[in-house]
């Protein structure tokens, strides 16, 4: 009996040392990639300088974004990971290579993204934020210890005028949950503080998400190379070239003029952009027939059919609601993973889900950057500032770790919440997950049909040459007749 106690102890051993290990070596692959990611956009000038606690203070508060750049890259894998692990137990049931792939690790790490998403929004990265603009008490010396002290007292009476806002609010809302909060700080008010950032971030995803769905069309069209019908590239490559030479001429004349002289820097920005323009435009005139005919269509088919794929499973899922219980999102202690598949067309409709998963987060981030609020915040490639760097990765953190709960309200999968995830106060609201599924299905299919329909009669009037007609004739006004007329003249 003791040998067999032993036993389990030790398995349980082993397999929290592998879990641990596991955990360990996949946050730090995702923080080197981070670290990378975050090296391209940084400002160099704001590392290298002759003030020595500058540097120091700047790269520490570079290695806390870095840290919470990675939590929030594994908050957008933690659904796409755990729906694979489902398949592959599913698909290979008893092989000895696939043991350490269980609920448990899966479990574990869902408490460990949802802690250190805690961590990093209500800690790390306020804290770097006073840490770079903290310069010291007055009086005390001056050094590097001396702002870590500004910053964790601006830290402390930040904490405690959060904690005095949501213990007000739910006083009003929720009053036995605000009297044992006094008592029971961590039971009761840090989760609800957490359940109000998570409701932030799922709204904010249901403004961008839309907004980004219908970007991913003209952003996906400036990276490829469209067809000759659609664009004359020769066209724009001479008109690029001779701005080109047009600004080379100002810059080199700027000896002899004093207004060239005071916008010396802005020219020579200028001038850069539309030199990559210009490289860009003779790659894409290089572009195999193939490239150019082919990719481009396929491409906007593909963003057609996700998109539409994700505007069918919400409506679907409206349904649900409105028949079963059960299709409200709810947590679960045990993942039970290997059972059963978590689509009904098995591993085709797991792998569609994953695709649409990661579709949806990258249309969210598009129309983050999109969106008139926050256009200002997008990092420029080796020009954008610490603080710039420290927004955009508490940003990218509350639409990251409010994507699984997206994703599962709007029944994009049937992963049911792990852990924390699921705790949250309003996802058990019929009527707030009823009409968060209606708003979506409603705003995405108003930017479909805006977007299809403005691009189709944008591109038309490109391909005939209508875009060229003075600005006071009005383009909408053109009969269908004179564009048809325009076509059969080009195509002649």
């Amino acid at each position: 009996m003791e040998t067999d106690d032993v036993s389990v102890r030790e398995q349980l051993f082993h397999n929290r040392v592998r879990e641990t290990i596991i955990c360990v070596l996949l946050f730090t692959c995702l923080y080197m990639l981070s670290y990378l990611i975050l090296n391209q956009f940084r400002k160099t000038a704001e590392f290298v300088t002759d003030d020595v606690e500058d540097a120091t203070v700047n790269k520490i508060a570079l290695w806390l974004c870095t840290f919470t750049l990675s939590v929030a890259v594994c908050a957008v894998l933690l659904l796409p990971i755990s729906i694979l692990s489902n398949e592959v137990l599913l698909t290979f049931p008893q092989s000895y290579y696939m043991q350490w792939l269980n609920g448990s690790l899966i479990h574990g790490l869902w408490n460990l993204v949802f802690l250190f998403s805690n961590l990093s929004l209500v800690f790390l990265m306020p804290f770097a934020y006073f840490f770079t603009e903290s310069e010291g008490f007055a009086g005390s010396r001056k050094g590097v210890m001396a702002r870590v002290y500004e910053a964790v007292v601006l830290l402390l009476l930040l904490a405690l005028l959060v904690l005095g806002i949501v213990w007000v609010a739910s006083a009003l809302l929720h009053d036995n949950i605000a009297r044992k909060s006094l008592y029971d700080l961590w039971e009761y008010y840090l989760p609800y503080l957490y359940s109000g950032i998570s409701l932030f971030g799922v709204l904010l995803l249901l403004l961008c998400t839309p907004l980004g769905l219908s970007r991913m069309f003209s952003v996906t069209g400036s990276l490829l190379v469209k067809p000759r019908l659609l664009e004359d590239v020769e066209d724009t490559l001479s008109c690029t070239t001779f701005e080109e030479d047009s600004l080379s001429r100002k810059i080199n004349c700027g000896s002899t003029s004093c207004w060239v002289k005071l916008n010396m820097e802005a020219l020579k920005k200028e001038y850069q952009a539309v030199q990559s323009k210009r490289v860009a435009l003779e790659m894409r005139r290089k572009a195999s027939p193939w490239q150019r005919n082919l990719g481009y269509p396929l491409a906007m088919l593909v963003l057609l059919a996700l998109t539409v794929m994700c505007v069918l499973m919400v409506c679907f899922n409206v349904l649900e609601l409105l028949l079963d219980e059960t299709a409200m999102p709810r947590g679960m202690e045990d993942p039970h993973l290997g059972m059963a598949s978590f689509s009904m067309f098995g591993s085709l409709g797991a792998a569609v889900q994953v695709v649409l998963i990661l579709y949806l987060m990258v249309s969210s981030v598009v129309g983050f950057y999109s969106s008139p609020l926050f256009t200002g915040l997008l990092p420029r490639a080796q020009d954008t500032n610490l603080t710039q760097i420290i927004a955009n990765c508490v940003s990218l953190l509350i639409l990251s770790s409010a994507l699984p709960v997206f994703s599962r309200t709007l029944g994009i999968t049937r992963f049911d919440l792990l852990g924390d995830f699921g705790r949250y106060n309003w996802l058990g609201n019929f009527y707030v997950v009823f009409l968060y599924n209606m708003l979506f299905a409603g705003l995405t299919s108003a930017s479909l049909i805006k977007t299809v329909t403005w691009a189709v009669q944008r591109e038309l009037i490109r391909a005939f040459g209508l875009h060229r007609l003075p600005l006071t004739v009005s383009r909408s006004t053109v009969p269908f007749r004179l564009l048809l007329a325009s076509g059969l003249s080009k195509i002649q």
